[in-house]
């Protein structure tokens, strides 16, 4: 018995004494695996079965930053933590992370054990901004020559596939910073920080020095926060010498070291980098160029009150995100493809609230209506001439008197607001309203502010770090504007414009600018939103907003691309940087189309006129459909009858698509779907279909080749690999299966195509609104040579009692071999549903075309096509 017991006695000391060496390198602190290693301390917190947020720290640390990006979920994970000799796993189904406790290293792996993502090294390194310390976070990871990563936000570099590039993330006038980065690899990053992040940065620097004499001095007419005005810049040339030790390819990014630029130009040798002008572009730009070894002269044709830097890395296998302002390594890792990421990217940041059915219809701008008058007249002439619209926008300076943003109209020229909104209401059209987060401090509203405390110091931007302004401010607004039944709105600026953070005192005067650097688009947003759903709950927000942050999907929100220029070079640019912008998580963008800034002779030049024919047929298949224009009349009219019919004709594809376009907005918010797709979330497999930068898919079954060139007669089309191929969205002829296929570049559109397979719903006739194209009758079209599904969406399409349950859904099904499609019986019911529907079905093949039409009554019916 003695021996026993002392047996006994020396094994549970044994265990003892393990479970003690274990905690003493890792523990579980509520939800969170804590591991302790010899510089710090990692964090892993499960979030879904397929996602691992992972922090690295340095005691102290009091994690005091508020939690913006990430919603709370009470779900606690299961997990497990399994320990080898050298190692720490931790096992979740969909993602495992493996700790080398030599190094403190990190590797992912996918639920079949293939290495996703790998840790290459971190450095938290003490710092110091405003006399505040903080650390500069660096993290650094395995990148093999063959990914392709994507995301980041909207760029105006051209770049979709962000491997090696170096990139710096600020919010500024066409550029909006989402640190979310995906990879063909399987894995998705959101790296956690609200301050400037530097992607792969490059540490080299060359200072470029001006060439004393100047250059051309011009006199050019700008946008501002306070109205249009002019500007003098003089064109000066800078050089310096560039010594490249090792041939190899190169990423370069070019600082012009003012908040904004005005111009791109860099010469390497021979080599130009970037030729590229516009009156607003971001302060930076990046390219990645070959480079044989050898001395180099630099030239730079910029502006005079440039200080430029030329910043030059070679690439390699190398990701890194690094952010001066820090509390520590902050990253989030998501396993799985790409649509995998995004849905568990949005479960964890928030989900996207439904946007009114007529925010998908057109939506007409300019800059800017004069008058209540001149609005009304205008929407008038759309109705009269047949020209589809939902959405109608008055922008900024409709405040007249009062101050900027003032949150007041001038009854000189608005003598009705109320009136102006009922009156569109009556043509069945919407208002969309400009309203800043910049208040003139001697306006009523900016007198309070100022009084408060509650702008930025030095600025008239709202200081909505601190939540009694962002109270203030929500007041007025509400107080002010709701009280017009005005529907949309339209939230400009929200970088803030110029960088304003940056060496200010924010929070309430408690927190440098820089840590919250990035955030400013998230507060203002949600401020509004927040506001919208309490104070007007049975209407649907719809904002739109010039910048964005992780986050931000889930306050109703739609970005567009800034002020950007008109030409073709810009249209391309605007395409990669939409497609950057949805696969980082936000799915409603658009852009300005015909640009902002556009040419004097706009209304006359047929060589404009055709690009901004493109920019419109292109804007067709985006999520958003709109026009605007710096100090322009946009109305198609105004450009002569041809250009108004082909604007006709373009509007009329975008109405007759809206029964598909708004099932697809309800797949945004019921599944975490992604309207505008990049080819690597369809094609993932296929690396010319990946590389594709112009080409994507609109829903699963349109993809979309965008002409973006002038005086075309063919266009060269990349056809991805599917069963049964392609027919031609526009004529119905089966077009090709798989390759590069030559296709008429037509005038009166652009080349799109349907896939084998696809069920396409679409509206009637030619109706004038969104609510004539969703209510009306229906042709549903079936492109055989292979099964296919489709869901067909319907609920009240303004309120949100879609949340409560109230909506309807119908399951089409393709059976291609027994030629037969099954329309399910209706799941699902709201008020006033339309109970009876005309379907007119079309089934089309490679050799036929067959039709027949149906009273769909809610009941299941199977319709057989017979050859």
């Amino acid at each position: 018995m003695m021996r026993f017991i002392c047996t006994f006695t020396i094994l549970f000391s044994f265990w003892f004494e393990i479970r003690a060496q274990y905690k003493n390198f890792f523990y579980e602190e509520g939800k969170k695996i804590v591991v302790n290693l010899t510089d710090g301390k990692l964090y892993f917190y499960p979030l879904t079965e397929n996602t691992l947020r992972v922090k690295f720290v340095r005691p102290p640390f009091n994690d005091s930053l508020p939690e913006w990006i990430y919603t709370t979920h009470e779900k606690p994970m299961v997990y497990h933590v399994e320990k080898e000799k050298d190692t720490l796993s931790i096992l979740l189904s969909g993602i495992s992370a493996k700790i080398n406790l030599k190094n403190g290293l990190v590797t992912f792996f996918s639920p079949e054990g293939k290495v996703i993502l790998q840790e290459r090294g971190r450095q938290l390194t003490p710092s110091m901004v405003q006399n505040v310390n903080t650390y500069c976070a660096l993290q650094r990871f395995y990148s093999p020559e063959e990914e392709h990563q994507f995301g980041l936000g909207q760029f105006q570099d051209g770049y979709l596939n962000v491997k090696g590039l170096s990139r710096r993330l600020t919010q500024v006038n066409t550029q909006i910073a989402v640190p979310m980065l995906i990879s063909d690899k399987g894995y998705g990053v959101l790296w956690n920080n609200y301050g400037l992040t530097d992607f792969n940065p490059a540490n080299d620097t060359l200072r470029l020095v001006p060439i004393k004499g100047g250059g051309k001095i011009e006199e050019v007419e700008i946008t501002s926060t306070e109205g249009g005005k002019k500007e003098i810049r003089e064109n000066y040339v800078f050089a310096s010498k560039l010594n490249v030790p090792v041939s190899g390819r190169y990423s370069i990014m070019l600082d012009v070291g003012q908040n904004m630029a005005r111009k791109y130009h860099l010469r390497i040798g021979n080599k130009t980098i970037f030729d590229m002008s516009n009156t607003w572009l971001p302060p930076t730009t990046s390219a990645i160029v070959e480079l044989e070894a050898g001395v180099y002269d630099v030239v730079a044709n910029l502006e005079k009150n440039d200080s430029p830097k030329v910043f030059f890395k070679m690439v390699d296998k190398e990701t890194v995100f690094r952010s001066p302002v820090a509390e520590c390594v902050d990253y989030t890792v998501f396993c799985g493809d790409v649509d995998k990421i995004i849905d568990s990217y949005r479960n964890v940041t928030g989900s996207v609230p439904m946007l009114p059915d007529w925010a998908l219809g057109y939506i007409h701008c300019r800059e800017r209506f004069h008058s209540q008058e001149e609005l009304l007249e205008t929407a008038k002439k759309f109705r009269s001439s047949k020209l589809p619209v939902d959405v109608i926008v008055q922008d900024w300076q409709y405040w007249g008197k009062y101050g900027w943003n003032a949150m007041k109209f001038d009854e000189r020229y608005y003598p009705a607001p109320g009136q102006m909104v009922n009156k569109l209401h009556e043509m069945n059209m919407r208002l969309m309203i400009s309203v800043w987060s910049k208040v003139d401090p001697s306006s009523q509203v900016g007198e309070g502010m100022e009084k408060n405390g509650f702008f930025i110091p030095g600025t008239s931007w709202v200081d909505f770090f601190n939540p009694d302004a962002a109270k203030y401010y929500w007041k007025n607004f509400s107080s002010r504007l709701l009280k017009y039944g005005i529907d949309a709105w339209w939230q400009d600026a929200t970088e803030p414009e110029n960088d304003d953070l940056v060496g200010r005192m924010v929070a309430d005067k408690k927190i440098p600018g820089e840590v919250f650097r990035n955030a400013y688009p998230l507060l203002v947003n949600k401020t509004v939103y927040e506001g919208l759903r309490r104070d007007a709950p049975n209407k649907r927000v719809m904002i739109l907003t010039r910048s964005a942050f992780p986050g931000m999907q889930r306050y109703a929100t739609a970005t567009w691309s800034g002020d950007v220029g008109y030409d073709w070079n810009t249209l391309r640019r605007q395409i990669v940087g939409g497609l950057g912008m949805v696969i980082s998580g936000q799915p409603w963008w658009t852009y300005d189309a015909g640009g902002f800034f556009r040419p004097k002779n706009q209304y006359t030049d047929s060589i404009y006129q055709e690009c901004l024919m493109r920019w419109i047929q292109t804007a067709v298949f985006l999520p958003l459909m709109r026009v605007h224009g710096y100090d322009t009349n946009t109305e198609f009219w105004n450009y002569g009858p041809n250009l108004t019919s082909l604007a006709r004709q373009a509007l009329a594809i975008r109405y007759r698509l809206v029964p598909y376009i708004y099932s697809e907005s309800a797949k945004v918010s019921f599944s975490n779907g992604t309207l505008m797709r990049p080819l690597v979330m369809d094609f993932v497999n296929d690396t010319v279909a990946v590389s594709q930068k112009y080409q994507y898919m609109f829903g699963p079954s349109l993809l979309v080749a965008p002409i973006v060139e002038s005086n075309v007669k063919n266009w060269k089309v990349y056809f991805p690999a599917v069963k049964g191929g392609w027919y031609n969205f526009w004529n119905n002829i089966y077009v090709n299966n798989h390759g590069w296929k030559i296709v008429p570049a037509r005038m009166d559109c652009i080349p799109v195509f349907v896939k084998a397979g696809g069920i396409l719903p679409l509206a009637e006739g030619n109706p004038q609104t969104v609510k004539e194209a969703r209510y009306g009758n229906l042709i549903i079209k079936i492109f055989a040579g292979a099964d296919g599904a489709y869901t067909l969406y319907e609920d009240e399409g303004t309120n949100y009692n879609y949340e409560k349950g109230q909506y309807a859904s119908i399951n089409l099904s393709w059976d291609d071999q027994k030629n037969e499609l099954t329309i399910g019986q209706r799941v699902g019911y709201f008020p006033n549903i339309k109970l009876r529907r005309n379907f007119h079905l079309i089934r089309i093949s490679k050799t036929s075309y067959k039709e027949q039409d149906i009273c769909y009554t809610g009941d299941k019916v199977v319709i057989k096509f017979k050859d």
